[in-house]
């Protein structure tokens, strides 16, 4: 049976702000943000995330499920991740092009 977890956290800017200050997060969303629309993403595909701790990882996606930037699905024993693209977009037009455009000049 597929879940998804509760992803109805508002948009805050100080608090995207801030899940997007850790590297970490910041590349997980720019990973997400090049991928096909609508795409989800084992937990454990992303750079740099594989042998990470469980505990870390769920700490990242947690930060950035409460900020309203990924939705989580448990599909079982698999935790995947989707961009909440529509609706960064609305809230806050041009961001996603902002973090992909800064991933490609670092």
């Amino acid at each position: 049976m597929t879940k998804v977890k509760r992803e109805n956290h508002p948009l805050v800017l100080a608090t995207v702000l801030k899940a997007l200050s850790d590297p970490t997060r910041l590349k997980i969303i720019q990973e997400l943000i090049i991928d096909e629309v609508g795409a989800e993403r084992h937990c454990t595909s992303f750079s740099g995330l594989a042998d990470v701790a469980r505990a870390t990882r769920s700490h990242h996606f947690k930060t950035l499920r409460e900020a309203g930037l990924v939705s989580l699905i448990d599909r079982g024993n698999v935790l995947l991740a989707q961009l909440r693209r529509d609706e960064i977009e609305k809230t806050y037009p041009g961001l996603l092009d902002i973090l992909v455009s800064e991933r490609l000049h670092s």
